[in-house]
């Protein structure tokens, strides 16, 4: 069986930085999404924030997304976990979907864990805001 090729990812210098600090003050064992977000960092394109490509999600983006097997859409902004609320419309990097969402660009898709299992294909239909496009550098 042929592993799918991850696509690139690009994350900034200021998002890197402030991801590496949030990583640091995490316990070492049991916790969720910490591996994944240390190996999505170990692959990415660091570059600095005003060459983030606008399509880009970065931190503090809300995107919208389409289901892939539906006409549904929805939209959340990725944050850091002092920044998640229980509306349902943040979406954590420390959670697994959270992390493998960071870097990635419009039209590029992913696996959503659906509630009560399984998996569905999202798209990354559009960036609506982005931190870096809007000259906002040091959120």
């Amino acid at each position: 069986m042929e592993m799918k090729a991850r696509p690139e990812i690009v994350i900034s210098t200021i998002d890197f930085e402030r991801l590496e600090r949030l990583l640091d003050s995490l316990p070492n064992n049991g916790f969720i999404g910490k591996v994944e977000l240390e190996a999505e960092l170990a692959r990415a394109k660091i570059v600095e924030p005003k060459d983030v490509p606008s399509t880009v999600v970065t931190m503090n983006s809300t995107v919208r997304f389409k289901v892939e097997s539906s006409s549904d859409e929805f939209e959340l902004t990725l944050v850091y976990p002092k920044d998640s609320d229980l509306n349902g419309r943040t979406l954590s990097i420390l959670a697994p979907v959270g992390s493998a969402l960071l870097g990635l660009a419009q039209g590029d898709e992913i696996e959503w864990p659906k509630p009560g299992g399984g998996v569905m294909r999202v798209q990354i239909h559009e960036v609506a805001y982005q931190p870096e496009r809007s000259g906002e550098f040091h959120r």
